[in-house]
C-alpha cells in the first residue's frame, strides 16, 4: 500500500500543470528530480525544453568550468538553455552565447535574467560552424549535442558521435579562433582521441582531463586544451 501511494505522488508531481509547462514528461522524471542540481534557482522561473533537461550542464560543474575562465572573453558555442552561460557571465569579462535554436536562446535569456546576469551576455541565434570566421575570444567552450541520453549505452563514446559535426572537425574550427578550448563530454568518451587532438595540433597543446562529479557520481568529462594554463 505504501509503495502504491509513493508512486501515485510521483505521477501527480510529474503530471502537474507547472511541470508540463516546463516541458517535462515521464521519460524525463530522473532529470526533473535533479532540477536543483541543474539550476539552484529552478523555482524562480527557470525555463527548459525537453532537450535542455538532459543536456544542460549541472550547476556545480558549470561553476567550476567558469572559474577556469575568470576575467576572459568566453564564447559558449552551443549555449542551449544557458546553464554554462550564466556561470561564465558571473566571473568572465564578457560572454558570447550562440545557439541555432531561437527558442533555446529565449529560454537562455530568461534564465540569465533569473540569475541577474543577462546584461553581461551577447546572444546570437545562429550556427557556430558558420559564424566561426567572424568570432573572437580568449576561451572557446564546446558542449555540442551528444546525441541524446542514450550516449551512455555505448562502451566507448567516440568523437565522431558528436553533433552537428564530428569532434575532430569542431576542434579544428575552434582552433581557428583560439587554442584555449574547453570540451564538455560524456564520461565514457575515448580519452585517447582527446590526447590525439592535443598532440596533433600545431603547435601541440597541453591537455588536462577533469572528471566531473555530482553527488559523488561521475557525470561527465571536461577536457581543457591550451598553449598555457587557461
Amino acid at each position: 500500500m505504501a509503495r502504491k501511494r509513493k508512486r501515485s505522488l510521483l505521477e501527480k508531481v510529474i503530471n502537474s500543470p507547472t511541470e508540463k509547462e516546463h516541458g517535462t514528461s515521464p521519460n524525463l522524471t530522473k532529470y526533473w528530480l535533479q532540477r536543483y542540481d541543474l539550476f539552484s534557482k529552478y523555482d524562480q522561473g527557470i525555463e527548459m525544453d525537453e532537450e535542455g533537461w538532459y543536456s544542460v550542464t549541472p550547476e556545480e560543474i558549470a561553476i567550476n568550468q567558469a572559474e577556469r575562465c575568470r576575467g576572459k572573453v568566453v564564447i559558449d558555442c552551443f549555449s542551449g538553455v544557458g546553464g554554462n552561460t550564466i556561470q561564465f557571465a558571473k566571473v568572465c569579462s564578457s560572454v558570447i552565447a550562440i545557439d541555432i535554436d531561437p527558442v533555446k536562446v529565449e529560454m537562455a535569456i530568461n534564465n540569465a535574467m533569473v540569475y541577474g546576469v543577462n546584461d553581461r551576455v551577447d546572444y546570437i541565434v545562429g550556427d557556430f560552424v558558420h559564424l566561426a570566421p567572424s568570432l573572437k575570444g580568449d576561451v572557446l567552450f564546446l558542449s555540442p549535442p551528444w546525441g541524446g541520453p542514450m550516449y551512455n549505452k555505448v562502451k566507448s563514446y567516440t568523437l565522431d558521435m558528436l553533433q552537428p559535426k564530428d569532434g575532430y572537425e569542431l576542434f579544428q574550427i575552434a582552433q581557428s579562433i583560439t587554442p584555449n578550448i574547453i570540451m564538455f563530454l560524456p564520461r565514457n568518451v575515448d580519452i585517447a582521441q582527446l590526447e590525439e587532438l592535443a598532440w596533433l595540433s600545431s603547435p601541440p597543446l597541453s591537455l588536462e582531463i577533469e572528471e566531473n562529479c555530482v553527488g559523488g557520481k561521475i557525470k561527465a568529462i571536461t577536457a581543457y586544451f591550451s598553449c598555457s594554463v587557461v
